[in-house]
């Protein structure tokens, strides 16, 4: 994944990548975040809070830069942090590139804080991208041919990752998409498509190669409630005396005689 990054292709997703994380986090306010993976990109640049921390799979060579280096290595389905302890968590391509998505998406709830957020970054299969990509694997299995993406990973779809969101009650704050630009290998050719980005943006949004999510993690409340067929307390009261009743006692004794 590294090496592509180097080539056009990923210097033009990189790119579109780096502005879309400075508008994401750029406005998430808390005290702890974390970034699980892509150590090429520092997702956690433009955001203000006082501890920020890059997880990785595994660790990097000696000859590493030292902005690049991980301040832990761990497994993304086992984080070593407490649960409601996170104020924001940033996967770039995490899912797709790690064996297991649905539990590292598990983890990303156990640790967040109620209101919470985690922004999301994937290669989109609907684009022409992933199609080139699909057709690249079909030319393979036939012994030629070569894959213009790395082959690292899994494509997750748009709808499909809604889907996972949804049923660890995230609720999908704001997605975008971008790199609309065919699958051209040289500079000169992506150059050539430019023009092509802001008419994707505007007539077909949903097939751009990259897409971002920000989600928020919803805690609902409960509200017990009591019986329905609990009576409610009744009101005591008092006698009250009848005024002048010795007299009238005495004036039905006179009628009586």
């Amino acid at each position: 994944m590294q090496q592509w990054f180097e080539t056009p292709p990923g210097r033009y997703l990189l790119a579109w990548e780096r502005a879309e994380f400075e508008h994401a986090v750029g406005d998430i306010f808390g005290y702890h975040a974390l970034q699980l993976g892509l150590a090429e990109i520092d997702a956690l640049e433009a955001n203000r809070m006082p501890h920020k921390w890059l997880a990785l799979p595994q660790p990097l060579g000696a000859d590493a830069p030292a902005a690049a280096r991980p301040a832990l290595v761990t497994d993304f389905a086992a984080l070593p942090f407490e649960e409601n302890s996170l104020d924001l968590v940033v996967l770039p391509h995490s899912l797709e590139l790690y064996h297991d998505p649905h539990a590292t998406l598990r983890e990303v709830e156990r640790v967040l804080v109620p209101e919470g957020r985690v922004v999301i970054c994937c290669l989109n299969p609907a684009s022409l991208w992933g199609l080139k990509q699909r057709r690249a694997h079909l030319c393979r299995s036939f012994g030629f041919g070569e894959l213009y993406l790395p082959d690292a990973g899994e494509f997750i779809g748009y709808w499909r990752l809604r889907d996972w969101l949804r049923l660890l009650s995230f609720e999908v704050e704001t997605s975008s998409f971008g790199c609309y630009r065919p699958a051209m290998k040289t500079q000169k050719w992506l150059d050539r498509y430019g023009w092509i980005d802001p008419v994707g943006e505007r007539w077909w949004p949903i097939f751009g190669a990259a897409y971002f999510i920000v989600a928020v993690k919803r805690v609902r409340g409960v509200k017990l409630i009591g019986k329905a067929w609990r009576p409610s307390a009744g009101i005591a009261t008092a006698p009250v005396p009848l005024a002048n009743r010795t007299h009238r006692a005495q004036a039905q004794e006179r009628r009586t005689l």
